[in-house]
């Protein structure tokens, strides 16, 4: 017996070396069909096993570049960036990069706080030179350093790193880094929408406290709950994100709300116990979000899909 058939994540990994690897099928000359296929397979093994990273520390970085169709990466591009030295909007992007995931011993030890100012002077300045073609305007805006954050940690170079995060906050969350924070301001909308669906008995009691989602969940909503620790539990909820769209994310607090319901209903002041989410814990809130997909009107999923990156308003 061959250690992948004993031990299910090398096995798992086995599998998607196997999606990756297929013959003739680089990122760059792979066929649109060919693409999509693959990325079917990666959706369908990212939902039933989970990325193996402990096993294959390779798999995530070349996952999420396939996940969001990144082929095209140009050091000198990026070096291009960097060598105009600081953008106009430094002393922000200075005021926030220190504190990002303070807490987090590990990420700290890979990832330096020049490295995130780095990344975000670049971004700002790809985006200077794009403001003409482009319809929205991008600049440095709060919560964009944590979302910078997983990308620093995971990919192999600044340079992938910076590819794979201009390319998810341009096509992935355009209106979530708005300077008016239009798409965050939708998804917390959405997400007392849904939650009085899902749960009404629950939406009614945070009601009766004065609690929208605009007061206990601006955070988890801004950063894609990556503001939530543990860090790798992140990293397995972003490889849901990526693979089936940052619109979940709105669903994914509300499981984090439902896996401490007790609690909530049971306190008299329960913004305390919402003011700081307890550890996140990916397969479970994974879980219940995908059970929540069904319950919600076919009208409303559709602009929660939308609400990320759709120009008109709700």
């Amino acid at each position: 017996m061959s250690s992948s058939t004993r031990d299910p994540a090398a096995a798992a990994a086995h599998s998607f070396n196997k999606i990756l690897a297929q013959p003739g099928k680089s990122t760059k000359s792979k066929r649109s069909g060919d693409v999509d296929e693959s990325v079917k397979k990666l959706r369908r093994m990212i939902l039933v096993e989970g990325i193996p990273s402990q096993v294959d520390a390779t798999l995530r970085p070349r996952i999420w570049k396939i996940l969001l169709r990144v082929d095209e990466i140009s050091a000198d591009t990026f070096l291009g960036y960097v060598t105009r030295g600081p953008c106009e909007v430094r002393e922000k992007i200075r005021n926030d990069t220190f504190r990002t995931l303070a807490t987090d011993k590990g990420f700290k030890e890979r990832v330096r706080e020049d490295m995130l100012v780095r990344l975000l002077d670049a971004f700002v300045w790809r985006n200077h030179d794009q403001h003409e073609r482009s319809r929205l305007d991008f600049t440095y805006v709060q919560g964009m350093n944590v979302l910078a954050a997983p990308f620093l940690y995971t990919l192999p170079s600044e340079i992938e790193a910076f590819f794979c995060f201009a390319k998810f906050i341009e096509h992935a969350c355009p209106l979530y880094v708005q300077p008016t924070l239009e798409g965050v301001h939708r998804g917390l909308k959405l997400l007392d929408r849904c939650l009085k669906i899902v749960d009404p008995e629950l939406f009614a009691y945070l009601r009766s406290k004065n609690l929208s989602a605009e007061i206990y969940a601006f955070p988890s909503v801004l950063t894609l709950c990556a503001c939530t620790p543990p860090l790798d539990q992140v990293l397995k909820l972003w490889d849901f994100l990526l693979a089936f769209g940052v619109h979940l994310n709105v669903l994914c607090v509300i499981a984090q709300l439902l896996l401490i319901r007790e609690d909530v209903m049971s306190s008299s002041s329960p913004m305390k116990l919402l003011r700081t989410f307890p550890p996140l814990d990916a397969v479970p809130v994974i879980g219940i979000a995908v059970t929540l997909v069904r319950d919600l009107p076919v009208e409303l999923y559709d602009e929660l899909v939308r609400h990320p990156y759709e120009l008109s308003g709700i």
